[in-house]
């Protein structure tokens, strides 16, 4: 995939809905107009915030997400069907999907002009709901009930029942999503790298029912049975109003391109900075000791030399 100066033509922007993005939105103008490249504002849904003229994201050559991970989740899908590149950008606190800070966008686009970064590709992971048209989520698809009632779910696997439950529900997420909802609902993280879906059952009721990984080759087909109340399905985090009764889950190996740099920082290395991941307290402490003992403990250039 080329991507430099000489390439990009119209910048496309997805935008935070409130935080402040003064700066970054400067930064981008200002390599923009030295380009001669047009911005123009890629629409989201429910998003009403304007910062520049609408435009079709088919017609851009590269999109910034100005937000945070949710902002580049939603730049990724409007990107995806176009194969065009999406830099995310943290205007706050840097997140897994966000590839530079506002305060260094400058030295970003910089590198983009000169052709000096490379694709990330990412994964998804391709649900149809009753035999339509899937929806491919980068992060997650999460059945989880309406009310009060539990919903009932059964999981085959290439045609084989793996089990039955009643609970509060079902994730399905990509290797990225892994680390999110899944991991709080104590599913695994799957490492960078690995190519399959992971299914965690959420608040299963009795019976022995675990996180499953599943293989990239596999088909899931999850059968949904809600109670009166109802089940409801989340899409990377964005609630829709269907109400499938079965899913079919398929592994797509390549859904989106996000821009990422050399010195980019890895998933568990931004996993541990922001503790998701954390070290036990016993261990913790067990540095801190050590850390103290070597404080307390002159060395040997700051001993007195011997007659």
């Amino acid at each position: 995939m080329t991507l430099d100066a000489r390439t990009i033509d119209r910048i496309g922007l997805v935008v935070h809905p409130h935080r402040r993005l003064d700066r970054a939105l400067s930064s981008v103008h200002a390599w923009a107009a030295e380009h001669d490249a047009e911005i123009v504002q890629v629409i989201i849904d429910g998003q009403e915030r304007v910062v520049a003229e609408a435009g079709d994201a088919s017609s851009c050559d590269l999109i910034i997400a100005l937000g945070g991970d949710g902002t580049t989740l939603a730049a990724l899908h409007a990107a995806a069907p176009y194969d065009i590149p999406v830099l995310g950008v943290a205007c706050g606190s840097l997140g897994a999907l966000t590839a530079t800070s506002a305060d260094r966008i400058d030295e970003s686009l910089r590198r983009i002009a000169t052709g000096a970064w490379q694709p990330r590709i990412l994964p998804g992971v391709a649900v149809s709901a009753d035999g339509g048209e899937p929806w491919v989520a980068l992060n997650d698809l999460v059945v989880v009930r309406k009310g009060a009632g539990q919903v009932a779910i059964e999981i085959r696997i290439d045609g084989e029942l793996y089990v039955r439950f009643a609970g509060d529900g079902i994730v399905i997420a990509s290797p990225l999503g892994s680390s999110a909802y899944t991991m709080a609902a104590g599913g695994p993280i799957l490492a960078p790298g690995t190519a399959g879906v992971v299914l965690t059952p959420l608040a299963p009721h009795g019976g022995v029912a675990p996180p499953a990984v599943v293989s990239a080759q596999s088909v899931v087909t999850i059968a949904i049975e809600p109670s009166h109340a109802g089940a409801r399905v989340e899409f990377d985090g964005q609630m829709t109003d269907a109400q499938p009764r079965t899913l079919e889950v398929t592994w797509r190996a390549r859904h989106a391109t996000l821009v990422a740099f050399d010195d980019a920082e890895s998933l568990l290395a931004g996993l541990r900075r922001r503790r998701i991941l954390m070290d036990s307290p016993r261990l913790l402490a067990r540095d801190d000791r050590a850390a103290a003992t070597a404080a307390e403990t002159p060395s040997a250039d700051a001993l007195p030399a011997s007659d």
